[in-house]
């Protein structure tokens, strides 16, 4: 079998809004993210979710608090599906950030981590998910890292290509996960 992961971003913030990137900051969602977490839920609450997965960063928990309420799938948090750490840049310009992501791929952002680090913690993640909930359908609520790292270890799309392209936001993205799918060793392609 397989698990079925739904991914969707935190609702819009302040911070998305006025430019900035927010990293590990935890950023507040703007009105209009009000707005779209609570459609989110209208989206997914006929899902059969078996589990919520969530980034601990505020903005990504304000967005499924907003979601879901107090009530809905058993919910974890968890800190390996927050934003890439842009260490001194956590804050800065969305676009200095962007023109900067190819420099920081394997290298790590001062004081901060690379992007390869940052799809390595996701891929943690997704082997807790497949030894817990085969046959299961689990929502997954994070940020950009997290659409990298699915692309790239579910899809096979080279991360070069995928930190380098625009973002492309909509409403949710669908992967398979195989059943027992275990992350390969940071740099070396093998099963860990």
């Amino acid at each position: 079998m397989s698990v079925e992961l739904v991914f969707e971003t935190h609702a819009i913030t302040e911070d998305n809004d006025a430019g900035i990137a927010t990293g590990w900051l935890p950023g507040k969602l703007s009105a209009a993210g009000l707005e779209s977490a609570e459609k989110l839920g209208q989206r997914r609450r006929r899902d059969r979710l078996a589990a919520v997965f969530v980034s601990d960063l505020a903005r990504a928990l304000e967005t499924v608090r907003i979601a879901f309420g107090e009530d809905g799938p058993p919910r974890f948090v968890d800190w390996r599906l927050r934003e890439c750490d842009y260490g001194e840049l956590n804050g800065s310009p969305t676009s200095l950030v962007q023109l900067q992501r190819r420099r920081y791929l394997d290298r790590p952002h001062p004081k901060g981590e690379s992007w390869r680090q940052a799809v390595a913690r996701t891929g943690q993640v997704l082997a807790d998910i497949a030894a817990r909930f085969d046959g299961g359908r689990v929502l997954l609520v994070g940020h950009s890292a997290q659409r990298f790292a699915l692309d790239h270890l579910l899809n096979g799309e080279p991360l070069e290509a995928l930190i380098e392209a625009d973002f492309a936001w909509r409403e949710g993205w669908e992967y398979r996960l195989p059943a027992g799918w275990r992350h390969p060793s940071p740099g070396t392609g093998e099963v860990a």
